[in-house]
């Protein structure tokens, strides 16, 4: 079946376990392994501004409550198919963009066109665009980031925030915030003064050759970067914490060893695509995320009433995490005073946590709704 809407540049994505052939503005989809279940249809869409052009995918009823999935790095919105499947078969119009740098959407040059005030506007536009409704925004990563500055910056447009893997940080998530809560018994300030942020400090020391070392090998990047976590790594220094000293990610190579991508994380088809993504842009746009510490603390210190979140918050923590998790820490602790109606849950997995678990994501997401009663 192939389908062609112009004017939106809608394609149809169909189940992992399809091939799809681009043909001009749409996507054939071929038909999937015999004897699965198909995985509903996604809709591919793109949305243009004079700002920004935004990519973004799309299932659930037209008419059904607004749910928004951002993505963190290095990813694109279609690594939320499992959600977007499940939540669209309860009822809800499921949307996943593509942050700006990322997929198909919009990456401009510069790397100050990646502060969180930005993508932050994007997110306002593509929203107005879906048709105002308030909604729940589900962030991982730095989309945590960008779904906790949206709900303190444009409050009616947030009726519940889901927070994975990345607490919330009311005055920013520059190094200055993240630093000072580093747990010190794993991280001796003499040794390790960054913590397990050093991999953060080495994009503003070493830009250049950081983005290089990933460009190298995208694929091979791609796929030593997306594994699961392991509970054999708790109370462990981070590889993190050791860039710097290491002389980058990936050592002296300067390349990511041979690695084969784990399909438990991502579908074939999906990772694919994700290499197609950053094949085509390099990963420099989506580095420089890192490059605008100065301007998002600027940005926080804007929001009313102090940052603090007055809807509905969930945090999903990763038990095995070893950069993000709140467990036995202090990094928890801002946004524990910055929630006023906060839920912790975890799960035992590492930072991939909408990959590792997916199902059990969905449940605990959906146990929250229905406890909110949103």
């Amino acid at each position: 079946m192939i389908q062609h809407h112009p004017v939106e540049g809608q394609i149809l994505i169909g189940h992992p376990n399809q091939r799809s052939i681009a043909i001009g503005s749409g996507v054939a989809v071929l038909p999937g392994v015999a004897g699965e279940t198909p995985s509903p249809t996604l809709v591919s869409r793109t949305f243009s501004t004079s700002r920004q052009t935004t990519h973004y995918i799309e299932c659930g009823p037209a008419d059904g409550p607004l749910m928004i999935f951002l993505h963190g790095w290095p990813s694109i919105g279609l690594m939320w198919r499992a959600q977007m499947n499940a939540f669209a078969a309860d009822g809800w119009r499921c949307i996943a963009p593509d942050l700006r740098g990322f997929g198909s959407s919009f990456a401009p040059a510069a790397n100050d066109a990646y502060t969180i005030e930005e993508i932050v506007a994007d997110m306002a536009e593509l929203h107005n665009h879906l048709g105002r409704e308030a909604a729940i925004w589900i962030g991982h990563d730095w989309g945590s980031i960008v779904a906790g500055a949206l709900a303190a910056h444009e409050p009616k447009r947030c009726r519940g925030v889901v927070l994975i893997s990345w607490a919330y940080f009311p005055d920013g998530n520059a190094l200055p915030m993240l630093v000072p809560l580093v747990d010190r018994t794993i991280y001796p300030a003499d040794q390790y003064p960054d913590g397990q942020w050093d991999y953060y400090r080495y994009y503003t020391t070493h830009f250049e050759s950081a983005v290089a070392d990933l460009d190298a090998d995208a694929e091979a990047s791609l796929a030593s970067i997306f594994r699961s976590g392991s509970p054999a790594a708790v109370g462990k220094v981070s590889p993190s914490a050791k860039v710097t000293r290491n002389g980058g990610r990936f050592g002296a190579a300067h390349r990511a060893p041979p690695t084969r991508p784990d399909p438990a994380l991502w579908p074939p088809v999906d990772f694919e695509e994700l290499v197609r993504a950053f094949k085509l842009r390099g990963f420099r746009p989506t580095c420089a995320l890192y490059l605008n510490g100065d301007a998002n603390t600027a940005y926080a210190r804007e929001a009313p009433n102090g940052g603090r979140l007055s809807q509905p918050v969930l945090f999903v923590n990763g038990d095995f995490d070893q950069i993000c998790s709140i467990n036995g820490n202090r990094q928890g602790d801002p946004m524990r005073a910055a929630c006023r109606d906060l839920t912790v849950a975890s799960l035992s997995c590492g930072h991939w946590l909408p990959l590792e678990r997916k199902e059990e994501l969905i449940q605990v997401i959906r146990r929250w709704l229905q406890s909110k009663k949103l």
